[in-house]
């Protein structure tokens, strides 16, 4: 290459390096953790959807059940399972009046399982502050009364808590770091709270909490009622209806353990990724500045390496040089504050190389109109 060339290649991976490493430098000012809970107990609706989720459902009920400070009922539909879900919960429900088990109907054409069992749960939550719940999502005692404190003082419509993400496979380990680094780099969450645009609208699907009347006047899951990808499209539903969402930092009072295989990973982030940074729309965009500015500078850094720098500037070196501190910089300081792997941190650019190739492949499995499963499920390419 020539010096021109490494010059300008230098200076376009710093560029993009160093605008996700200073807007995340700027969330962790504001991405706050759910305050404590009020003086008086809030009645609250936990929400759970199930589909074939026997192995952890009893896990769920225990934690949520040991909750203080809340008058709570647990309403978990059981989404035609054929493991024994159904009859774990109602073994839970026979000792333990709060505990309910609601049948679900059968899935109509048209909706993704996902978002009818959760249209059907609103059906028959009977309080009016509601906590829509994954399964697989382990919560501390306090952890309903502050999500509900938070919904309180934040005066959104509609709040969404990121849990701490537990791991143990190698893509676990490699790739759900990413969430908060794609959270805190690509947003700017001061601007989303002050500007309700869709676009700025953000979720994380395994924990919402919103009040009844909130949740009617946006439509609710009926209004998404296609798509994978809640965690996207449910805040921006409310933003559409001209109601409010926030987020907030969960680390402290719930974990979740999303997948337990590296082959979950990939089928699980590309049964939604075409509606996320995978859609037709973003996936350029988001290749240039992931790639650009986060496997670019690695490249350009072995390369000089190799030779010795051996024909480039000092502005290439140091560009180059400051790139990859720019890059591996928000994964060190998200690792440290949501108490992830450091580990995983250095291995940032081959995090983000398979991340990109789960988002185009995801596409291409969209335009050909093939289908992937998920619980037993078949799901239409979105």
């Amino acid at each position: 290459m020539t010096p021109t060339l490494l010059t300008l290649l230098a200076s376009f991976a710093l560029v993009l390096a160093a605008v996700p490493a200073l807007l995340t430098l700027a969330n962790l000012r504001v991405f706050h953790r759910a305050p404590p809970p009020g003086s008086q107990s809030p009645s609250v609706s936990v929400l759970v959807p199930a589909r074939n989720e026997a192995a952890a459902i009893d896990g769920l009920m225990e934690t949520v059940l040991a909750s203080r400070g809340v008058d709570l009922e647990l309403l978990i539909l059981d989404d035609e399972s054929t493991d024994g879900t159904a009859a774990l919960v109602e073994r839970r429900a026979s000792v333990d009046p709060r505990v309910r088990l609601v049948h679900g109907r059968p899935l109509p054409p048209g909706w993704c399982g996902k978002q009818h069992a959760c249209a059907m749960l609103a059906e028959q939550a009977r309080h009016d502050t509601w906590m829509f719940l994954d399964v697989d999502v382990s919560l501390t005692p306090e952890a309903i009364a502050r999500a509900a404190a938070f919904l309180d003082t934040s005066q959104a419509a509609l709040v969404s808590g990121f849990p701490l993400q537990r791991t143990g496979s190698f893509l676990e380990w490699l790739l759900l770091p990413l969430i908060h680094f794609v959270l805190l780099g690509f947003l700017p969450i001061a601007r989303s709270r002050t500007d309700n645009a869709p676009g700025l609208a953000a979720g994380c699907g395994q924990m919402f909490v919103t009040r009844r009347g909130d949740y009617l006047r946006s439509g609710g899951h009926a209004a998404i009622r296609a798509s994978l990808h809640d965690g996207i499209k449910l805040p921006r539903g409310y933003r559409r209806a001209g109601l409010t969402t926030d987020i907030f930092d969960a680390t402290d009072i719930a974990s979740c353990r999303m997948y337990t295989r590296s082959l979950d990973v990939w089928k699980g982030l590309s049964k939604n990724a075409t509606e996320g940074i995978g859609s037709p729309s973003t996936i350029v965009p988001f290749t240039i500045l992931l790639a650009g500015g986060h496997i670019l500078p690695f490249v350009l850094l072995a390369s000089g390496l190799a030779c010795s720098w051996h024909g480039w500037s000092r502005w290439s070196i140091a560009s180059t040089c400051l790139a990859v501190f720019a890059s591996i910089l928000p994964r060190l300081l998200v690792a440290i504050r949501f108490r992830q792997s450091v580990s995983s941190a250095m291995a940032h650019p081959l995090g983000v190389a398979v991340f990109l190739a789960i988002q185009w492949v995801a596409l291409i499995r969209r335009g050909l109109g093939l289908q992937t499963s998920w619980r037993g499920r078949s799901l239409a390419a979105q």
